[in-house]
């Protein structure tokens, strides 16, 4: 068989730019008519077409070596989306795009993806240019690095420019005008440094109401369980294995939760990857292997291992699970089984420590607690400062009484003025003997010697000074009535009369004894009702001042809170979460405060998945007193499930025992030690100033200083859980991811590290917006003021 061929080449040359369609060819053989395929044919502008080009023979040799463009050479980074949600992996490719002679290259920088998790998928030793149309121009294209990308945080996030030194060959004319001296042409290699656009990729928080079986996968996935031996017994180790496979961000994921009897013993889980390299860790599958050992023989059955992922096409989260696991545990070999022929004896047991199933908060306070107003402290207080004050006034007033009784003992003059009614009632005995033995005169005398000597000693007035009306005037001044005044002139006068006056007889005698006894007790007995009467009007002063507080604060403890108190109770013994957190709320909104109100609504945030917030109201709650055992325990439960760990700096020594002592009582409790100390060391003092002995006085001079300290110590320890309960510097962060800046600024300043949500931090300067805040290992930083939320 003979064959030939025969080749026409046609040499075209277009007009214009634009994609043209070249017809096909025809041509008859033999008679008989052959075809071609039509041909299309992309026109481009004629300075896309080759490399960079000299402008004219008579350019000079700085034109030729300085005609590179933009457009010849770039970097250019191109990303699959820039509207994102947390967790959603995206690719970035960065490639250099040239119409140039290139030599080599020098200084590269690639972008470091702040706020990004990222891996590198391809970064090419040999770099392999192919021709690319891009903006309607022909280009050499290389892929110089990929890398797969993942959010970590919300907002804006802004990946840096790259960067690259290009080294590039020109070509020099030799300026002849021959057209045989290109062959002669010199080259010249140059250094360009080409930068890639900056990009901002809009990232979007994953919707609210999460699964608590969310491991925090974005794509879509499928997941698996299975035993890795068909039979086991009693104390032989073996492994349950859980697959999660899919696409998204595959390394990621975290390990599910399995719920295993309480009788296994369950040992740390083991992870390993199978991804794709070429997919930078987003498509391939995750394994979980989670060793444990039964402790008992028997059947058990391991719940379905739930799994829970946001899909991004639907836009919605999706729920995994697995089949339950059914593991028979057969009964495994004892050690100490008997051999034939060996004696009985009673079987050891493996004694245990108890073991812990599971963690979670200590239940909510059912009992209505104390409530007080917000800010309200007993330490500085007007009952507080009435109390302190009457401890002091009541111990200077028993140091007066007691100055007074031994002043007493010693005035000759006060002597008898105590003890003038009971010799007016011996010389009425007298008197009285007198009467019986119907004696009118020798009576009469000694009934007017007892008046009399009463009304001297009574008064500390002299026989001499005495007169009517002087007695009259002293009298009313010790607050005795004028008809008792009246009735005992009127006694001295009858006296006076009788002993110049003829016999009246017993019957007058007897009215006149009387009388003089009946006023005689009377005036006594107005004399002391006077002086107990002034005491006793000072005493029911202080008392109703002391429970006026008492009452003003018991009517905010009225049947409505009780009432919203019990009712946020039973809703959260049924499990209704949000209903029992609504209701505790309202009882926080009507200003009132108590550490179990802050507690109770702590847990029904923690039950309803809101961490941030639960952490907020138990620091709340120790704030107010930080003795409370029950918010310290589940602050330590819920600061588990918050994401970042952080290293305090260690406090001073002395300090933190302080601070450990100050916070064994909460402030009202310290302020009402120190009214007690304050009066305790009150008594010491009087001990000490009215003692008769030289050891009393020393003991109590010793206790009273003793004393004295303690009350300073713990009116401080009061003061100063009221100055940390009112200082504003601490506060929560409150939103997924929160990045850290090292400015007040969003444009000018660098990330420093980002924090998540449910971390605590110390603010320490406020700038607009913006909070300078520092952490418990001394880091520091600025972040914006709606992200954080002050305890």
């Amino acid at each position: 068989t003979k064959s030939s061929q025969f080749t026409y080449t046609y040499i075209l040359m277009p007009k214009k730019t634009g994609t043209f369609t070249l017809p096909q060819a025809s041509a008859k053989v033999k008679g008989k008519e052959i075809t071609s395929s039509p041909v299309s044919v992309e026109v481009v502008s004629s300075s896309s077409s080759g490399g960079s080009s000299v402008s004219g023979q008579s350019g000079s040799r700085a034109d030729n070596v300085t005609g590179i463009s933009d457009e010849d050479i770039f970097l250019r980074l191109t990303l699959s989306g820039t509207d994102v949600v947390v967790g959603e992996p995206i690719t970035a490719t960065l490639k250099l795009y040239q119409r140039v002679n290139i030599a080599g290259f020098e200084d590269a920088r690639f972008p470091t993806f702040n706020g990004f998790w990222s891996q590198e998928v391809e970064a090419p030793t040999n770099i392999e240019f192919s021709r690319e149309s891009y903006d309607n121009k022909i280009y050499n294209s290389a892929v110089l690095r990929k890398y797969v990308l993942i959010p970590q945080q919300t907002g804006s996030i802004t990946i840096d420019p790259a960067e690259l030194v290009c080294l590039l060959n020109i070509r020099v004319s030799s300026g002849g005008t021959s057209i045989f001296d290109g062959f002669f042409d010199d080259y010249r290699t140059i250094r360009k440094r080409v930068t890639s656009s900056s990009y901002k990729v809009n990232v979007s928080p994953l919707p609210a109401g999460a699964p608590s079986s969310f491991g925090g996968g974005v794509g879509e996935f499928s997941i698996s369980a299975k035993m890795s031996k068909d039979s086991l017994a009693t104390h032989e180790a073996s492994s349950l294995i859980v697959t999660v496979s899919g696409k998204g961000n595959v390394s990621l994921l975290e390990a599910p939760e399995v719920d295993f009897p309480p009788d296994f013993e369950v040992y740390d889980t083991k992870v390993s990857e199978n991804t794709s390299k070429a997919s930078g860790g987003t498509s391939g599958s995750k394994v979980y292997e989670f060793p444990f050992i039964p402790r008992s023989h028997g059947d058990f059955t391991v719940e379905p291992v739930k799994y829970s992922y946001y899909d991004v096409n639907a836009g919605r989260y999706v729920t995994l699970s697995t089949d339950p696991i059914h593991i028979h545990v057969k009964k495994g070999r004892s050690s100490d089984q008997q051999s034939a022929g060996q004696t009985a004896s009673l079987p050891s047991v493996n004694r245990q420590g108890v073991k812990s199933l599971g963690e979670d908060v200590r239940y909510i306070h059912t009992k209505l607690p104390a409530f007080s107003s917000k800010g309200d402290f007993f330490v500085d207080s007007a009952m507080f400062w009435i109390l302190a004050g009457a401890v002091v006034l009541l111990g200077a007033a028993l140091w007066a009484v007691l100055m007074r009784m031994a002043a007493r003992r010693a005035d000759i003059a006060g002597t008898k003025t105590r003890r003038a009614t009971k010799m007016a009632m011996k010389r009425l005995k007298a008197a009285e003997n007198y009467l019986d033995r119907n004696l009118y005169s020798a009576f009469y005398e000694e009934l007017h010697k007892a008046v009399l000597g009463f009304i001297s000693d009574k008064l500390n007035i002299s026989v001499a000074d005495f007169s009517k009306e002087k007695i009259a005037q002293t009298l009313a001044s010790y607050g005795v009535g004028e008809g008792l005044v009246t009735e005992l002139v009127g006694i001295i006068d009858a006296c006076e009369f009788a002993r110049y006056s003829p016999d009246a007889g017993h019957e007058a005698m007897k009215k006149h004894y009387q009388e003089a006894l009946e006023v005689i007790s009377s005036i006594d007995s107005s004399m002391k009702n006077k002086r107990k009467h002034n005491a006793a009007g000072t005493a029911v002063t202080v008392v109703m001042l002391m429970m006026a507080a008492p009452f003003a604060a018991s009517a905010a403890s009225d049947s409505y809170v009780d009432s919203l108190w019990n009712s946020a109770a039973q809703s959260y013994a049924d499990g209704a979460w949000e209903d029992a957190l609504s209701v505790y709320l309202s009882i926080d909104k009507l200003g009132l405060e108590s550490p179990y109100l802050y507690c109770n609504i702590g847990n029904a945030y923690f039950k309803s998945s809101d961490y941030p917030h639960a952490i907020l109201y138990y620091e709340r709650a120790l704030k107010l007193d930080p003795s409370c055992s029950d918010a310290r325990y589940n602050l330590q439960v819920v600061s588990g499930q918050i994401q970042d760990k952080i290293d305090p700096v260690p406090e001073f020594l002395l300090k933190e025992w302080t601070r450990a002592v100050c916070y064994t009582l909460d402030s009202d409790a310290w302020a009402w030690l120190a009214i007690v100390l304050l009066a305790a060391s009150v008594a010491m003092g009087l001990l000490f100033f009215l003692a008769s002995s030289s050891a009393a006085r020393k003991t109590g001079f010793a206790l009273a200083v003793v004393f004295i300290l303690m009350t300073v110590s713990s009116f401080s320890f009061s003061v100063w859980q009221k100055n940390d309960y009112m200082r504003a510097d601490s506060a929560i962060v409150m939103v997924p991811v929160t990045s850290v800046k090292s400015s007040p600024s969003e444009e000018v300043s660098k990330d420093l590290f980002i924090l998540h949500e449910g971390t605590k931090v110390t603010i320490l300067d406020s700038v607009g917006d913006w909070l300078n805040i520092e952490l418990a290992d001394g880091r520091q930083g600025w972040v914006g003021s709606s992200d954080l939320e002050v305890i």
